[in-house]
Parts: C-alpha cells; sequence; structure tokens
C-alpha cells in the first residue's frame, strides 16, 4: 500500500489470537485488507482493525461527495458491518467505529489508541458477553398521530346538512383514531418498561418517518436499541413479543442481534484531519 494512503478504522477491539486470524481473510470498504494496528506505547492489549484507503475517496472533500450518493453510502456501510460482524463472530470484544472514521497515516492511528486507552478499555469491559438488539413498535396503518389525522371519507349521515354532516362525521372519526392511537401509545409505554427490564440499557433513537420509514406499513411509534446479554436473547425476544400479543393495532419489529453500535460512544469520523 502506498504511504499516501489514509487509515480507515472499523473497530477497536483486544488483539487476540482469533481476532488477528479473523481479519486475515477480510476486505475493506475499497476491497483493502484489513490488518490489526497495536498502540504506540501502551502495549498491544488494544487494537484497531483497520485498511488502507484512497485519499481520491476518503479525504475529506471526496468523501462528502460520496456521502450524497445513496449507492455507494449503501455499499460502504454494507461491507464496514461486514467487517465489524466478523471481528464480532470470532469472539471479539469489539467496539464498531462509526462509517468513514478515517486518520491520516497509522502514527496517528496508534496515538489515538494511546490517548483514549482506558477509555476503550472500560468501554470493552462493560460491553463484553452483550449484543445490541433493536425493537420497533409500529401503529397499524389506519391509526395516525392525532396532528396527522387525514380527512375522512364522508360516511352518510341522514338528517344533516352537507357541511354539517362532514363536521360531524369527521369529529366521530378523529375521536375513534385518537382512542386507538392512546391505546397504541400506552402499550408502546409499557412494552418499552419490558424490554428496559430484560435489558442493562437503551438508547432512544428517533422514530423513522417519511422515506426513512422504508416499507414497514404505520406509523413508528418507538425505535430503540436495547443491550441484552448474549444468553438472554432468546428471553429477550420471548418478552417482547408476549408483551405486545393481542393488542390491537400494534406492530413490533425485533431486529438483530448486532455489535453494539449504539453504545460504543466512539471519536468523531475525521477526528484527525485525512488531509
Amino acid at each position: 500500500m502506498s504511504d499516501t494512503n489514509l487509515v480507515y478504522t472499523y473497530a477497536v477491539l483486544r488483539r487476540t489470537p482469533e481476532a488477528a486470524a479473523a481479519t486475515a481473510h477480510l476486505r475493506g470498504v475499497a476491497g483493502e485488507p484489513i490488518h490489526l494496528v497495536d498502540p504506540a506505547v501502551s502495549g498491544p492489549q488494544l487494537a484497531f482493525a483497520v485498511g488502507h484507503v484512497p485519499p481520491a475517496d476518503y479525504a475529506d472533500a471526496p468523501l462528502q461527495a460520496h456521502l450524497a450518493d445513496v449507492d455507494w453510502l449503501e455499499a460502504t456501510v454494507r461491507t464496514h458491518h461486514a467487517v465489524v460482524a466478523a471481528l464480532v463472530a470470532s469472539g471479539a470484544a469489539v467496539l464498531p467505529l462509526r462509517l468513514a472514521t478515517v486518520y491520516r497515516d497509522e502514527d496517528r492511528a496508534r496515538q489515538a489508541l494511546d490517548t483514549r486507552r482506558g477509555y476503550f478499555l472500560s468501554l470493552l469491559d462493560r460491553l463484553t458477553g452483550h449484543v445490541e438488539l433493536g425493537v420497533k413498535i409500529y401503529a397499524a396503518p389506519d391509526i395516525t398521530p392525532p396532528e396527522a389525522d387525514p380527512d375522512p371519507v364522508q360516511d352518510p349521515v341522514t338528517g344533516l346538512g352537507v357541511g354539517r354532516a362532514y363536521q360531524v362525521i369527521r369529529r366521530r372519526r378523529q375521536r375513534r383514531n385518537e382512542e386507538a392511537w392512546r391505546t397504541v401509545a400506552h402499550a408502546a409505554a409499557r412494552l418499552t418498561d419490558t424490554a428496559g427490564a430484560l435489558a442493562v440499557d437503551r438508547v432512544a433513537h428517533t422514530p423513522e418517518r417519511g422515506s426513512l420509514a422504508g416499507t414497514a406499513p404505520g406509523t413508528n411509534v418507538a425505535n430503540d436499541a436495547y443491550l441484552v446479554p448474549a444468553d438472554r436473547v432468546v428471553a429477550f425476544r420471548a418478552g417482547i413479543l408476549a408483551a405486545a400479543q393481542g393488542v390491537p393495532g400494534l406492530r413490533v419489529e425485533i431486529t438483530g442481534p448486532w455489535a453494539p453500535y449504539s453504545f460504543a460512544l466512539q471519536p468523531e469520523p475525521h477526528e484527525e484531519p485525512a488531509a
């Protein structure tokens, strides 16, 4: 690799023979081989999983342009996640880093490991043996937030003028929708309490709206990540699904287990200027 290439960091992990072996077969976002970089001073207990990437794509200006390219972004996210997932599968305790956390060279990466050694080790201690599970709660498509309630279809009402009939129908449908929404909202709150009791930590992400919601039917009421002991994943899923069962208008989606992205506090991308 050329000395002019930048250092793309995928994760912080404890250096183990298993982790080193796992990196030997991995390729990164630029098709580059992955390897481990140790701290400059504090010894080999920690390592970054890194690859060398070209400045033409990963220096500040071209990277910002790429991030506006949905196809490029999707492919990069997928590959980044695949590297992290392979490290997790090796049995390593892993702190996944944000997409495009790039250092100018390996010396800068080594310095970052030394500077933040205690911080990284404390996070690894906390997250070892845990995984992330996502829980999304949806209201059925015909139940909308009250402020978003659409104009109703005019049902027949006898004995009233057209304008007044419309208002009566509208209020009636709004009341039904508001009652259904309250039922779902209360059930979602109870379900969140249940999930919190089964997990050791929770991060509440913003519910997805518009294009971010994809093709999932209904309104996303809650979009949370939970840190769950790896040996409690089955019990967590069963508890959540049981709590949601039989609630009209409510649907739950559980994703994972993942590497604990939401719980690994990370350096900002380009913490060290890449160019």
